[in-house]
């Protein structure tokens, strides 16, 4: 059962069937294209990732999906990646959402709970920091305003990169 966060955070819950927690390396899975072309995970090794979980349902997701799309149209694709993974039940819902929304960064749809239960995503929205060998080096649940000063700081200091 997903949670979608509006306001505080809940208790933590319950670790997801095969969740990587931070530190560990992310395992291969092969990613349903939602606004693109399938592709493996292994594909965006060799630059740091910015994953975020999202689904077309919940209101903190589609608020954030705006930072996300100007935080990747500023630093994305230079010096890391993001790319989305949608959590969505119909994919004609995401695909929809997408097009409201206008982004440029890959997006996957997670069909078969695959990534949602690697990545943790028990509660909705989810970034995951992972560097260019695949280790996850953070996880923020909630809305976060991702193109501001202080999260391309964390960003920056997390990848140890100068952006």
């Amino acid at each position: 059962m997903l949670v979608c966060l509006v306001g505080g955070f809940p208790p933590a819950l319950a670790r997801t069937p095969g969740e990587v927690e931070v530190g560990g390396v992310l395992r291969e899975a092969q990613m349903q294209g939602l606004s693109g072309p399938t592709r493996k995970l292994s594909e965006f090794r060799g630059k740091p990732l910015i994953i975020n979980v999202w689904a077309s349902w919940c209101g903190p997701c589609r608020e954030e999906m705006e930072s996300l799309e100007k935080l990747n149209r500023r630093f994305g694709g230079k010096q890391f990646n993001v790319i989305g993974i949608s959590t969505d039940d119909y994919v004609h819902l995401a695909r929809l959402f997408l097009l409201r929304s206008n982004t440029s960064f890959s997006h996957f749809i997670d069909s078969k709970l695959f990534l949602e239960n690697m990545l943790g995503a028990e509660r909705l929205p989810l970034t995951v920091l992972v560097d260019a060998r695949g280790k996850v080096l953070a996880k923020f649940y909630g809305a976060k305003e991702w193109d501001s000063p202080q999260a391309v700081a964390m960003i920056s200091k997390a990848f140890g990169i100068d952006i």
